[in-house]
């Protein structure tokens, strides 16, 4: 039979090993892994009290209590954003951002849900900086256009800890009817400057025609060796007559010849 002190010491063990237990799971509960590239921003009784990690840390419940932050790279699809152009033309232009967290503790405390909020600031300021450009400079400058945006976001985002690395604009989209009026234009141009080139063709072709003409007008001989040189091309021809007026110079010519005779 058991007597009242084996009962006791019975269930004094039993507590002892109750109690362990619990501890051990305590202890258990509040062993954390983070890899590398994860902190942990921890929080004793809603006070921030540090970052933690990489590796193995504890954090005790219901007392403390943690936020995960990965720091590597994150890439962000803008959704298609409306916008008009200064220029009045509507766009549909979309585009990607990529960004990382550098101080994981005003990452949480500075800003509810950061990755949501980099997203609506990148949407604003898409349609912000494109507005203020035309369509030709959104096609031409796209580098510069990125670059702008870029340093916007980093200089907004600073204040939540975060880096904002690139930013690069995918498409940029335009209505059916604008595509054809804008083939028209480009056409329209290319008739233009075809012009301009045949115009400055003829300009400069009159202007080499003149001074031939002047240089010609000064000497009367040149004149006529010029037209002896023409007569020679036309000599050239399949043609079997050639009728062609006898210039009178040719005439006082010949007679200042026969008087030196």
């Amino acid at each position: 039979m058991m007597t009242a002190d084996s009962i006791a010491l019975t269930g004094n063990s039993i507590v002892w090993i109750v109690g362990i237990a619990i501890v051990a799971v305590y202890l258990a509960s509040a062993i954390r892994i983070l890899r590398e590239y994860e902190r942990a921003v921890v929080f004793t009784l809603g006070r921030f009290t540090g970052v933690k990690g990489p590796g193995l840390i504890l954090v005790f419940p219901f007392i403390q209590t943690l936020a995960r932050v990965d720091l590597r790279t994150i890439v962000l699809d803008v959704p298609t954003q409306d916008l008009i152009s200064r220029d009045n033309v509507s766009i549909h232009v979309n585009a990607v951002i990529y960004f990382h967290v550098v101080d994981a503790e005003r990452a949480i405390i500075q800003v509810e849900q950061y990755i949501y909020a980099m997203s609506q600031l990148a949407q604003t300021t898409l349609r912000s900086v494109l507005g203020k450009h035309d369509l030709d400079e959104m096609l031409a400058e796209r580098d510069k256009l990125n670059t702008d945006i870029r340093a916007i976001l980093d200089g907004q985002t600073d204040a939540w800890g975060i880096k904002v690395s690139n930013v690069e604009i995918k498409h940029v989209d335009i209505d059916e009817s604008m595509v054809r009026a804008i083939a028209r234009q480009a056409e329209a141009e290319r008739e233009r400057r075809a012009k301009v080139i045949n115009a400055e063709g003829e300009h400069q072709a009159a202007q080499k025609l003149l001074e031939a003409a002047e240089i010609l007008g000064r000497q009367p001989e040149a004149m006529q060796l010029r037209y002896l040189s023409t007569l020679n091309v036309i000599a050239g021809e399949r043609s079997s007559t050639i009728v062609f007026p006898f210039p009178m110079e040719f005439k006082d010519l010949l007679r200042v010849g026969k008087a030196q005779e």
